[in-house]
């Protein structure tokens, strides 16, 4: 099944648009999708790992759509003790609101408008994350994308993705047909099945940016990670 990905045909929820009750409900069923179809599970894997009692963190947060992988890091940072400052970054001024206003209760998250490509304030990070992002762009610029990332981190970087196949194309329209209906969801859920990237050409990507020593596994629901802890020069 090859890869079918049109840069001039952006998915809906990429195109601009101001805040919209069409564009809510597809940002909530995408944190329902996260929530009960592995995003949560693989990052907060990680996040038990990464973020002990008493550290103090500082994480970036690139393509963080309405906020609900920041949310999620403070909410393990709280349950544990740590101290934890997330920065998140999307291109989308409209969802940015939206993730404001769902982030009214965490003043640790601070959210910023810029392309994550080329994203930089000067500062390094303890943990880079970049959740459900790849499929959103050409190989050339998931390429830069992950090359970006490594500079921003001075200790781990997780990137996690839909993992193309078979299965995942079929479940994603089981799951359109029959409960996720909404119109912008069903039209990018089954967009981003068919743009994902299988599991041999993510390896492949990592590697043409330069990545050494990284790790890279299959995740349940058509879900897949690659990560670098620690960072070695």
């Amino acid at each position: 099944m090859k890869r079918q990905f049109d840069p001039a045909e952006p998915e809906l929820m990429d195109r601009p648009q101001p805040v919209s009750r069409e564009l809510e409900d597809d940002l909530r069923n995408i944190r329902a999708l996260n929530r009960y179809f592995g995003s949560y599970a693989l990052v907060s894997k990680f996040l038990r790992r990464w973020i002990q009692p008493r550290d103090q963190i500082r994480v970036l947060d690139l393509a963080t759509g309405s906020g609900d992988i920041p949310r999620l890091v403070i909410d393990h940072a709280r349950s544990t003790g740590a101290k934890v400052e997330v920065t998140a970054v999307d291109q989308q001024t409209s969802t940015l609101e939206i993730a404001g206003r769902l982030s009214a209760d965490y003043p640790e998250i601070t959210y910023h408008r810029g392309n994550v490509l080329e994203w930089c304030n000067d500062d390094v990070y303890d943990i880079v994350l970049c959740t459900l992002a790849l499929h959103h762009f050409g190989e050339d610029d998931v390429v830069r994308l992950l090359r970006h990332c490594r500079t921003l981190s001075r200790e781990h970087v997780l990137i996690s993705d839909l993992r193309r196949g078979f299965l995942a194309t079929v479940g994603v329209y089981l799951l359109t047909i029959f409960i996720f209906r909404a119109p912008m969801t069903q039209a990018d859920a089954r967009a981003s099945a068919r743009r994902a990237f299988s599991f041999e050409e993510l390896r492949l990507l990592a590697e043409r940016a330069g990545w050494k020593n990284f790790q890279h596994r299959k995740f349940r629901f058509a879900r897949q990670a690659i990560w670098i802890s620690p960072i070695k020069n």
